[in-house]
């Protein structure tokens, strides 16, 4: 495919990490040099241009521009109706993205993740999901949303992400201070949470790991009293509020 990029970030270059091996024609746009040039360099069919030769080249676009920088450029550049684009602007309903991209068709938003890079990483979308799933979904697994209100919902809760690495963190620091090889005390609790959680519901764990008087139990409860799950979720309703 002919795919573009306009807006070279973190999470945009994740994505041309994750699709550049496929044999796709990518254009990136020279916003974020460093970050384009490093992709250019990389690979071998990855080129950089203008914003308006991104668009010149490609068939399929992918945005990743801040909200109120796509909100004050793409209506100054030139779409054609025979392209398809994605967003990855947060903020940035289907129906606003159509009104900023005419004449091209509004296809879908997506979340991916840093992980998309190396793929395995949950990919939120709404949207045309076959387009989708043939640029990301061999690699990664596509969870897919059919209204903005849930959309928005799943950008909320994925913020869990943050706290859930800050108490591995601190746990972590809690270990190193007690073993002789620090690194491999937070690789451990990494790699512990990552695999219990993979096919396991969280309601499910909660109930394995549930053995009276164990370690597991006593530390949950007291996290509990301490209010943690109150606090987690009235923070997910501020984030929901102010979305």
């Amino acid at each position: 495919m002919k795919i573009g990029i306009i807006g070279t970030g973190t999470i945009t270059s994740a994505v041309v990490h994750g699709i550049a091996q496929d044999g796709h024609q990518i254009t990136v746009s020279e916003r974020s040099a460093d970050k384009a040039r490093g992709l250019a360099d990389s690979y071998s069919n990855v080129q950089i241009g203008s914003n308006q030769n991104v668009l010149d080249q490609s068939d399929i676009v992918i945005i990743g521009l801040m909200a109120d920088v796509g909100r004050s450029i793409l209506p100054g550049l030139s779409f054609r109706a025979d392209q398809q684009i994605i967003s990855v602007m947060a903020g940035v309903s289907l129906a606003e993205l159509a009104s900023l991209v005419t004449p091209a068709r509004a296809a879908a938003i997506m979340m991916p993740f840093p992980g998309s890079a190396q793929g395995g990483s949950p990919l939120m979308m709404q949207g045309d999901a076959n387009l989708v799933g043939r640029l990301f979904g061999a690699r990664n697994s596509l969870f897919v949303l059919e209204t903005a209100e849930e959309l928005s919902a799943y950008i909320c809760a994925q913020a869990v992400l943050s706290p859930v690495a800050r108490m591995i963190e601190d746990a972590a620091n809690w270990l190193g201070k007690r073993v002789n090889d620090p690194a491999q005390g937070e690789a451990f609790l990494r790699a512990l949470v990552a695999s219990s959680l993979h096919d396991t519901p969280a309601s499910d764990l909660i109930v394995a790991l549930n053995t009276e008087g164990g370690f597991n139990q006593r530390l949950r409860q007291h996290m509990d009293a301490a209010g943690t799950s109150t606090s987690l979720t009235e923070g997910l309703h501020g984030l929901e509020s102010n979305a």
